[in-house]
């Protein structure tokens, strides 16, 4: 069981005092998610927020509302936490999955829905297009590359993943947040949130469903280099549901199409969503401040 240590800084700087700033951040894990055992999670905060409240938003995501009600130039916001981790469970029966078309259609039901199977209806919310993820006939074209008749889901999804991440560049500078998946799919490059967005949109376009994941991702140095402090970044994935065989309980099955991989030991989830408007890290209003600048440093060391 790796034990991981986290260090996280949000710093935002400002050419002109900032008089008043409301923000909402998904800094802090959800303690539900599978394989974590969260040791301690805090959050500092400076300057000193008059208000700050915590509350579960609506996909059971620890969401931190704070606000900062005296002039300030700088905004810092650091994470501190530490989590368990257990490995991966044997996932072999996972590539039994039924053909996707089966699998479309359990979440279709035979009235447009699932009907009232809690596991299906939580399925089903993440099998629409949502804000950040909007159907597009290319995404939906080139899913079905992989997407063949009678595929099994677990093989298809796995061969989604590995061709987005052969023809997908990874560039940090051709998108932004708000990229769209038409945007995406002209470019060919993106970063690992673009990747996720894409991957999504392809799978909801063929009525499946597929949840965005953000959280942490522990990554090695070349070789013969020390590990850097604050090298890590925030990183995204997505999850796709797989119903379980012979009537059993489902599961989501978690891939990286950045890194073409099934989702291992070494990602930590904090939080997931439809899309990344759900679970975005930090965003607020501020009054003032003029241009600003934003610094970003996470460290994800291994105990």
């Amino acid at each position: 069981m790796p034990t991981y240590r986290i260090h996280h800084l949000t710093r935002y700087s400002y050419d002109e005092p900032v008089s008043v700033c409301h923000n909402l951040a998904h800094l802090l894990p959800r303690e539900n998610a599978p394989r974590h055992a969260w040791r301690y999670a805090d959050m500092d905060i400076s300057p000193s927020p008059a208000v700050r409240a915590e509350r579960l938003d609506y996909f059971g995501n620890r969401l931190t509302f704070f606000a900062i009600q005296e002039p300030h130039r700088e905004l810092d916001v650091i994470t501190r936490a530490q989590v368990d981790l257990d490995l991966l469970p044997n996932q072999s029966e996972l590539f039994g999955s039924p053909a996707w078309e089966v699998v479309r259609d359990l979440l279709a039901g035979p009235k447009g829905g699932p009907g009232g199977d809690p596991e299906l209806l939580d399925a089903f919310q993440f099998s629409v297009g949502s804000p950040y993820i909007r159907g597009n006939d290319d995404v939906q074209a080139y899913t079905l590359e992989s997407f063949t008749p009678g595929r099994p889901l677990v093989d298809a999804v796995l061969d989604l993943c590995k061709r987005i991440h052969e023809e997908f560049k990874y560039d940090t500078r051709c998108t932004t947040t708000t990229t769209t998946l038409a945007e995406i799919m002209e470019a060919r490059a993106g970063v690992c949130q673009d990747f996720a967005h894409l991957m999504i949109g392809g799978l909801r376009s063929l009525g499946l469903a597929a949840r965005y994941v953000s959280g942490y991702l522990l990554t090695a140095p070349p070789p013969g280099k020390p590990r850097l402090v604050g090298a890590d970044a925030s990183h995204a994935w997505l999850s796709v549901y797989v119903p379980g065989l012979q009537g059993g309980p489902g599961t989501w099955l978690d891939l990286d199409p950045t890194n073409n991989a099934v989702v291992s030991d070494k990602h930590i989830t904090l939080a997931w969503g439809r899309d990344f408007g759900d679970v975005s890290p930090l965003r607020g209003v501020i009054l003032g401040g003029g241009k600003h600048r934003v610094h970003v440093s996470v460290d994800v060391s291994p105990i």
